[in-house]
């Protein structure tokens, strides 16, 4: 019960970012960033349909389609988002918040990638462009990327028939942002870096990572091509938070220690997703 309050909650946030971005940001400037928001802002310009009646059929015709090749769970998946766009877009009030074209775009496609992050967290979708590339994914084996990337790329052409060359180029770029918004969103937050140490006081630094930094430490045997001689490496995964702490350890007891930092954009297991004893 709570992680379908959960679910709804989320999707009732991002169909009302959505209807804001689409009704106070883009669509006052005439910004058809793809997708079928985007084409209801140039076909309610060019044939005057209200956008919301544009999203409203054509969200029951990609829902049909999804039932069809997609199967149940993906179509339950889609409806509540797909169903409750028009309504906001229908019911938000289509006012220019901003007046400056480009800081609306902007801030616009931002919120747009926000809104998009939370429909995926909880495997939802609103709909729109999104399915074609599913079905040609299925059933022609087309990557998802380029399918959004081809069914996108045609509401944004055509926006430059009906609009200005300046909006096909801020279309263009509000995709770019709103891409760059959902990478940082999906990968950025949670980042966390896996340290190798080499060092001859491993066995002092051990101690003070596992003590004083509060962090797991892995152990791996090792081989200098060198002199052929056998070490251990020392592994330790951390939030980014506690590598200045770590450095300092390491330093403290050997400040001629050969290290290697990557960061990792996610990590699963114990101490990260759960902690030891948990349910």
């Amino acid at each position: 019960m709570r992680y379908w309050i959960r679910k709804l909650a989320y999707i009732l946030a991002a169909v009302i970012i959505v209807s804001v971005c689409v009704n106070m940001f883009l669509g006052p400037h005439n910004i058809a960033a793809g997708g079928l928001t985007g084409l209801a802002i140039i076909i309610e310009n060019y044939l005057g349909i209200p956008r919301s009646t544009v999203v409203l059929a054509g969200n029951a015709a990609l829902l049909l389609l999804t039932l069809i090749f997609l199967g149940k769970e993906v179509f339950l998946n889609t409806v509540i988002g797909a169903s409750l766009l028009p309504i906001f877009i229908g019911i938000i009030p289509q006012y220019t918040l901003v007046n400056d074209t480009m800081l609306s775009m902007v801030v616009g496609s931002a919120l747009f990638g926000v809104a998009v992050v939370l429909m995926y967290s909880v495997n939802a979708s609103t709909g729109g462009t999104a399915v074609p590339p599913l079905i040609l994914k299925k059933y022609f084996k087309l990557n998802t990327a380029i399918g959004l990337f081809l069914s996108d790329g045609v509401v944004v052409v055509l926006s430059l028939f009906v609009f200005s060359v300046d909006s096909f180029f801020f279309a263009i770029t509000s995709i770019f942002i709103t891409s760059v918004t959902m990478s940082y969103l999906e990968n950025g937050l949670n980042k966390k870096k896996i340290v190798y140490i080499i060092s001859s006081k491993h066995d002092d630094i051990v101690k003070e990572v596992l003590h004083k930094v509060g962090r797991g430490v892995t152990i791996v045997p090792v081989i200098g091509a060198y002199n052929n001689s056998e070490k251990n490496m020392l592994m330790v995964t951390l939030d980014k938070k506690d590598y200045a702490q770590l450095l300092s350890v390491v330093n403290q007891h050997d400040n001629k220690a050969f290290m290697i930092t990557n960061t990792v954009t996610d990590v699963h297991g114990e101490g990260f997703t759960y902690q030891s004893g948990s349910v």
